[in-house]
């Protein structure tokens, strides 16, 4: 290490620095930014770590070591310049102005702060899971004396201050404090959590509380993943009030937010993505695309080990690429985000598809049924130790622009699963309590899986029976699938020779077609691409839609706007896929292909044996047209005076209509006597309930 410098010393090697350094096109980098400061009045400055390293890598290892003096010495460098160039706004704000590093390269994970690295400056990532609310911190108090007057100071060390015992001047031991001569800044606790990509099998995931100041306040919202560079500092645990321990915990002062991905970027020009696409994986990328085959590969290479079910894997393909959320100019957006749920038998690998899908997306949450709560998937609201009302991010806050795997989705309590009704539609996740009112982001694609309620999925009954989820929940997803295990010969036994297979070569069996590395950066980087629409496939997914509006035009509506929305991200998402520029006739035509699977296994009425949309909302119109039919009769029976309604006769009459046989007609009794419409008042009599 050098020879201690002084802090003037130093200061005025940093001034050289910031007065002479010069970018690529020969610009005076830093000399300029001093220079906008008061424009943009702003009281920070960054200085790029690199810089300093490649100009005077001695103070570059200062700042590593002992980052306070070499921090403090840079402050006063860039206020002994800006006095020169505006002295004014110099004077205004020389106890306010910070000097930022950016792009730090001395980066450690979460799991390395330890004792050794206490008082240096290092740079860690994570997810920022919780932010209390912004509280001004006093960095000098002024104490009057009420005596004579004088102004006794005490200064900030650490996070607390010693108020002086006694005046200076005067020894009088009165003091009171003068807000005047006092200077506070804005104050906020945040707590940083390791990447869920980074944690190890098995282990909990380590934080570390952060405290922000000055304008680095509110930069970085729960849910946001951010580079934080930071000194180590150390403060007293406190047990018990009066007990003294020699027990301390860490803590990092922040000095500068970074977005992961985008440099020092604002909110605006952030990226989400953790993964550099380099030029060579670009090339790899487009050549892939560029093949005849393409899209089949990437769908072979969607969990290799799961043998068939390709509908459903092009399907969860689609929704992690998603479509363009497109902003109106009225403010409001349209969903580009796609919902599945999947509901079927056990044992049909739901969910190892599930935990592909997150293992795969570029940003994704992979979460189970029986132990999530309401809170626990939008945002909780808790109170701090130091009584500061925090606003903690839940899963899909936390998955946000990414993919939420919800497992076990008919086991979530069903107080809870309401929650996920405007974040499905919406996107937006709304909290109202202990006096936070925050709406915060949740552009994420929900992935679901169920099982039946009888265990096995009775294909004698409709999705909606089979199913124990409430009706507007289901109508948010864009395809419901099926998964049925039946019994069929061969399909059997080229399951059992594919899972034999991999047990018995583990290292060989089940290899994707695109190597899972460059199958994530191919999905991260399809996301980037937003298709046009094209006439043709305008023309096409309206005669579909008007089609599927007229079925048997028997008073019979199957499907809603809700559907054409979900036809029009289908095809966007997979114009994405293969990384065009339009979406072109292709794509429509494998969007209303998926769909109609989806309409032929969910979206059949069990009664009439055709497609009904109805079976989704509710009631399939066959049941209903059904059930007002035997209403009229039995009310035609029993005339005015309400009479009872012979049994016998009484299905003679439904028999006639023509819409009912004899034994359809004595389960439509026994249903009207389960719902309370009517009830047996003696043997073989009915009457109106």
């Amino acid at each position: 290490m050098a020879e201690q410098q002084t802090t003037a010393a130093l200061s005025n090697q940093l001034e050289l620095f910031l007065r002479g350094f010069k970018d690529k096109d020969d610009n005076y980098k830093y000399f300029d930014r001093i220079n906008h400061m008061m424009a943009s009045n702003s009281t920070s400055l960054i200085a790029d770590y690199i810089d300093l390293d490649v100009a005077n890598p001695e103070i570059a290892k200062l700042i590593t070591y002992r980052p306070d003096e070499t921090l403090e010495a840079f402050n006063e460098a860039v206020v002994s310049i800006l006095r020169e160039i505006h002295f004014d706004y110099a004077e205004e704000i020389k106890e306010k102005i910070k000097v930022r590093i950016g792009n730090y390269t001395v980066q450690k994970g979460l799991r390395d702060i330890n004792a050794e690295v206490i008082d240096k400056l290092i740079g860690v990532s994570g997810m920022v899971v919780r932010s209390s609310e912004v509280k001004p911190l006093a960095k000098k108090i002024g104490y009057r004396c009420l005596n004579c007057d004088a102004i006794n100071e005490a200064q900030l060390k650490g996070l607390s201050l010693r108020k002086p015992t006694k005046c200076i001047n005067c020894s009088e031991k009165e003091l009171e404090m003068d807000p005047e001569n006092s200077i506070f800044t804005d104050f906020q606790l945040v707590r940083l959590q390791e990447l869920p990509e980074d944690l190890p099998a098995g282990q909990l995931p380590h934080y570390v509380e952060v405290t922000v100041m000055d304008d680095l306040v509110d930069r970085c919202r729960p849910g946001d993943r951010v580079l934080l560079t930071g000194i180590v500092r150390i403060e007293h645990e406190q047990i018990a009030p009066q007990a003294k321990t020699n027990l301390f915990r860490l803590r990092m002062e922040g000095n500068n937010i970074e977005y992961l991905g985008g440099l020092a970027g604002t909110k605006d020009t952030r990226t989400l993505e953790r993964m550099a696409i380099s030029g060579e994986d670009e090339k790899q990328i487009f050549a892939i695309a560029g093949k005849p085959d393409a899209y089949d590969k990437l769908i072979a290479s969607f969990a290799p080990h799961i043998y068939g079910h390709e509908i459903i894997k092009e399907a969860i393909l689609l929704l992690i690429v998603g479509s363009v959320t497109k902003k109106l100019d009225d403010g409001s957006t349209r969903r580009g985000d796609i919902n599945i749920f999947l509901v079927g038998d056990p044992g049909t690998a739901k969910s190892e598809m599930l935990k592909y899908a997150a293992k795969i997306a570029p940003r994704g949450l992979y979460t189970s049924g029986r132990g999530t709560t309401a809170a626990g998937l939008t945002a909780a609201v808790i109170r701090d130790k130091s009584g500061i009302m925090m606003l903690e991010a839940g899963a899909v806050v936390l998955g946000d622009q990414g993919l939420v795997c919800i497992d076990e989705f008919d086991k979530i309590k069903p107080e809870d699963r309401s929650s996920l009704h405007e974040v499905m539609e919406q996107q937006t996740c709304s909290v109202a309590k202990g006096g936070i009112v925050a709406t915060l982001n949740a552009r994420t694609s929900i992935l679901s899986a169920a099982n039946p309620m009888y265990g096995k999925y009775d294909v004698f009954k409709n999705i909606t029976e089979n199913v124990n989820l409430p009706i507007p929940l289901l109508t948010r997803f864009d395809l419901i699938y099926v998964i049925r295990d039946t019994p069929e010969r061969e399909k059997d036994s080229r399951i059992a020779g594919h899972i034999l297979e991999i047990h018995r070569d583990v290292e060989h069996a089940a290899q994707p077609a695109i190597e899972m590395d460059l199958f994530r950066k191919y999905l991260a980087y399809a996301k980037q691409i937003e298709p046009k629409l094209t006439i043709e496939v305008i023309n096409a997914l309206r005669d579909y839609y008007m089609k599927m509006r007229n079925v048997d035009s028997e008073g019979m509506i199957t499907v809603t706007p809700r559907q054409l929305e979900g036809l029009i991200r289908l095809a966007t998402a997979r114009a994405r896929l293969l990384l065009q520029d339009n979406v072109k006739i292709e794509d429509a035509e494998r969007a209303i292909y998926l769909v109609q699977r989806m309409l032929e296994t969910a979206g059949v009425d069990v009664n009439t044996g055709k497609v009904d949309l109805g079976v989704l909302h509710g009631k399939p119109h066959s049941e209903i047209s059904k059930l007002k039919l035997f209403m009229e009769v039995f009310n035609g029976i029993s005339g005015q005076d309400k009479n009872d309604v012979e049994e016998k006769n009484f299905i003679n009459e439904l028999v006639k209509t023509g819409k009912f046989s004899e034994d359809e007609a004595r389960t439509y009794i026994k249903k009207a006597m389960q719902n309370g419409q009517i009830y047996e008042r003696r043997s073989g009599f009915y009457a109106k309930a």
